[in-house]
C-alpha cells in the first residue's frame, strides 16, 4: 500500500512522489517530506555534498566546511530555487513550503535507513522532532 498522509486541511499527500521528484535535483542526496496533521508540507534534506562542493567552488564559496556551507544564503537560495521549480509539478497543498538542510547523512548504522536504503520515517520523525517543530514555528 502506498504511504499517504493527511494534512490538517484534509488533503492527502503521497510523500514518495514528492520525494522522488525532489531527488532529481543534483544537490539532494536524501529527502523526507513531513506534513501529517500540519498546515503545510516541509522537508528534511540531506544534501549531496560532492555536487554541492563543486557548485560552491564554481561560485566562489571556498574555505568553508560542509556545515558552514549549508548555512550560507547562497546555498539556501540554490535549494529554494530548485525546490520551487520541482514544486510546479504538484498542487499548491502538496508543495514543500519550508525545508531544513541536514548536516549529517542518514545511515543504516544511525538507524534512519533500512538495509535496502529506505528512510525509516518514524525514526527520522522522532530523532529530528526539534528541527521539524522549528519548521512549523
Amino acid at each position: 500500500m502506498k504511504e499517504l498522509f493527511k494534512t490538517s486541511g484534509g488533503k492527502y499527500i503521497a510523500p514518495q512522489q514528492l520525494e522522488n521528484k525532489m531527488k532529481e535535483i543534483p544537490y539532494i542526496e536524501q529527502i523526507m517530506v513531513v506534513g501529517e496533521n500540519r498546515n503545510y508540507v516541509t522537508a528534511l534534506i540531506v544534501p549531496n555534498m560532492l555536487n554541492l562542493s563543486e557548485w560552491a567552488l564554481k561560485n566562489g564559496l571556498t574555505g568553508k566546511n560542509n556545515e558552514d556551507l549549508l548555512k550560507t544564503d547562497e546555498v539556501k537560495k540554490l535549494f529554494q530555487t530548485a525546490i520551487e521549480e520541482k514544486n510546479k509539478n504538484f498542487g499548491n497543498w502538496e508543495t514543500i513550503k519550508k525545508f531544513h538542510l541536514m548536516t549529517t547523512e542518514w545511515s543504516i548504522d544511525g538507524g534512519e535507513l533500512t538495509p535496502t536504503m529506505k528512510v525509516k520515517r518514524k525514526v527520522v520523525l522522532e530523532k529530528y522532532k526539534d528541527i521539524i517543530e522549528r519548521l512549523y514555528a
